[in-house]
């Protein structure tokens, strides 16, 4: 990276003193054409610009770790990660033989937790409305998934709130919209908030977000370790590499599943999007729009003022004024406690009034193909969502105006300028091989992610 970046200091000092004399026919750079000109000024300018936002740590404060160098990898100390539980919880991730707590025997072994985080859509679901079992179908992209129509409502697992993306989950420290799941960070001070029978509950066994949120989950979504999955589904050996200090009669569980899990989410990293080859010295790796987007958003859209540091997120919650999911053609089902529940964002954990209609910041790689935006899915672009923020008016009218963060502002954005942060949020921190986080087979044998007739068919699989 050093390498790279010097060669473009030596190209700037050249360019720079050809286009300070005016002579272009220089034997030192022949050539050299306008374009490549204002490109190197773009280059000069974003450097100075990143390396004064870097808090005193240069361009490293923004490059994103390989996604095998564990070492390199934000992990929770009491579940260190290995080679072993990322294989095992790639493939867990995956795996429609976790379903064995359907509420209906249909349901069994028809969806895994990649039901709804679908690497191909930005490891969010396909549709507005994440739904686990009593779904049906899959499309292309997720995007197919209907209800089952032998399912009462009340028995369809779907989310209230837009699926969060699981892409560099290692840099949050809590998990989830309203960060009710973790610990640690943000959550130290909310014990008493973690009641018995409660997904929060987890929390008591003192791990952060990405590891809570993974072993509650299970439960949630119905999803179940035990005697008969190990047994029949070639996953003992697994968990033997996987946990071999932990004694055998307290290896195969829930608890060290969500653990494997989320190992393997804390390796989902979008260390081979554009912008990360640029920040690592390839400086043809993004266009001069998008070199002018990234200024932008630096700069005048102050987009780095909550999305910060190697993944663009925080550990902050705010109120935008975004709109929640309303009865609409795109929600299917509106489980109105829930909804309404959800709507409240870290309020609804925290119970302090001031915390209402805050959301967790998201972290912005892989947003691409989404398709939804916002904790209610109300937006159907990224441009959309940019648009909303330059404008700085709260769309909410349930949210009180005391409650707006302080920065949400009318950002003054021209349209080429908002054009420019456009591509490069979304093509520049676009990963276009988020496929390689996909396992080639789980050991079940089942289509994966979703087993179901339908699902089947739209997959092509046997």
């Amino acid at each position: 990276m050093f390498r790279n970046w010097m060669m473009l200091y030596t190209s700037l000092m050249i360019i720079g003193s050809i286009t300070s004399r005016g002579c272009k026919d220089s034997p030192l750079v022949p050539d050299v054409s306008e374009e490549e000109i204002q490109a190197s000024h773009l280059d000069e300018e974003l450097l100075a610009t990143l390396t004064a936002n870097s808090k005193g740590e240069g361009l490293d404060y923004f490059i994103l770790p390989d996604d095998h160098d564990y070492d390199a990898i934000p992990q929770d100390p009491k579940n260190p990660i290995n080679s072993f539980k990322v294989l095992l919880g790639k493939k867990l991730f995956c795996e429609p033989a976790l379903a064995l707590k359907p509420k209906q025997e249909e349901g069994k072994h028809t969806y895994s937790c990649a039901s709804c985080h679908i690497p191909t859509a930005g490891f969010s679901a396909g549709l507005k409305q994440g739904i686990g079992e009593g779904g049906q179908g899959y499309g292309e992209n997720g995007e197919g998934r209907i209800l089952n129509p032998n399912y009462l409502v009340d028995e369809i697992d779907v989310q209230p709130i837009r699926t969060p993306s699981i892409i560099n989950g290692a840099f949050n420290r809590t998990s989830i919209w309203n960060g009710q799941f973790g610990a640690v960070g943000p959550n130290v001070g909310t014990e008493h908030n973690w009641k018995e029978g409660k997904p929060t509950a987890f929390n008591h066994l003192g791990f952060e977000g990405v590891e809570t949120q993974a072993i509650a989950g299970l439960g949630v979504h119905r999803l179940e370790v035990d005697s008969s999955f190990i047994t029949s589904n070639y996953y003992k050996e697994w968990f033997d590499l996987a946990f071999p200090d932990i004694p055998e009669e307290h290896r195969y569980n829930n608890v060290n599943a969500g653990l494997a899990i989320a190992a393997f989410e804390r390796t989902v990293i979008a260390d081979e999007s554009a912008f990360q080859q640029y920040l690592k010295g390839d400086i043809a790796a993004i266009s001069n729009g998008q070199k002018k987007g990234a200024l932008l958003f630096f700069g005048k859209a102050k987009c780095n003022s909550c999305h910060d540091g190697k993944a663009l997120n925080s550990e902050e919650f705010f109120a935008l004024g975004m709109p929640d999911f309303e009865k609409d053609s795109d929600v299917l089902i509106n489980k109105e406690k829930d909804f309404e529940k959800s709507k409240k964002g870290r309020g609804a954990f925290t119970l302090k009034e001031e915390d209402n209609f805050k959301f967790k910041t998201p972290q912005l790689y892989g947003l691409k193909n989404m398709g939804f935006y916002g904790h209610g899915g109300s937006f159907l672009s990224i441009r959309e969502i940019i648009e909303y923020k330059n404008k700085g008016i709260p769309a909410n009218e349930n949210v009180p105006a005391s409650h707006l963060a302080t920065d949400f502002q009318p950002l003054g954005l021209t349209e080429d300028e908002i054009d420019a942060l456009t591509d490069f949020i979304e093509n520049a921190l676009d990963d276009p091989n988020m496929d390689r986080y996909t396992p080639k087979a789980v050991a079940s044998g089942f289509c994966f992610p979703n087993n179901d007739s339908a699902s089947k068919e739209d997959m092509g699989c046997d």
